[in-house]
This record gives C-alpha cells, sequence and structure tokens, in this order.
C-alpha cells in the first residue's frame, strides 16, 4: 500500500519536473549586482529550470527551517514529559523494591 500510494504521487511529480525542465532549457542571466547594470560584476548564465528547481529548493527549506523553530516548544514539552515518566517509573520501582525487602509483622503473616 505504502509502495503504491509512493508510485502514485512520484511518477506525476517527475513527469512535471521533465516538462519544466524540457520547456525552460533556455539560458537565462541570472545576477546578484543590483547595481551593475548592463554588465554586472557577479552574473551566471545558467538554464532557468536550475534556477525555478533552485527558488523551489530553497523555499523548502526555509519552510522546513521555520516550522522546525516553530515547533520547538512541542518538542520541549514532549522531552519534559519523557523525562517526567521516566522519574516516576524509578521512584515507582524504588518504591516496590524498598516495601518488598522489609519484613512483614508477625501479625500480619498471610494465612497457610
Amino acid at each position: 500500500m505504502k509502495r503504491a500510494f509512493k508510485l502514485i504521487l512520484i511518477i506525476p511529480v517527475a513527469v512535471i519536473v521533465v516538462a519544466l525542465s524540457v520547456a525552460n532549457r533556455h539560458s537565462v542571466v541570472f545576477s546578484i549586482d543590483p547595481f551593475g547594470g548592463d554588465d554586472p560584476a557577479f552574473s551566471y548564465t545558467i538554464p532557468l529550470f536550475w534556477l525555478l528547481f533552485g527558488a523551489l529548493a530553497v523555499g523548502v527549506i526555509a519552510g522546513g527551517v521555520a516550522t522546525w523553530i516553530g515547533q520547538s516548544k512541542w518538542r520541549r514539552a514532549a522531552r519534559n514529559d519523557r523525562a517526567e515518566i521516566e522519574r516516576t517509573k524509578r521512584d515507582k520501582d524504588r518504591a516496590q523494591s524498598s516495601t518488598s525487602t522489609l519484613p512483614i509483622p508477625a501479625d500480619r503473616q498471610p494465612a497457610a
């Protein structure tokens, strides 16, 4: 089931990626020099689809980082809850082990 779902998702995405790559394969000038005018100091000539996929990758990474930062309070709460559960288990085990080693008074011995 999981494998079929992956195929159903991957095949259309692959078709779209190939279609975008073929349709936008001409070269464009990418410049990171806003004051360069006609002859920018920092410019690259690359295919347009690389710019599109690069912008998509940067957006996915930025969104992932923003989500990860936004969920930090939930991760902290889960970490604190796990620590509290472990402390409670240790206390319970310690209490059980200390009561099991105490001698039972003669008047409270189970009847044979």
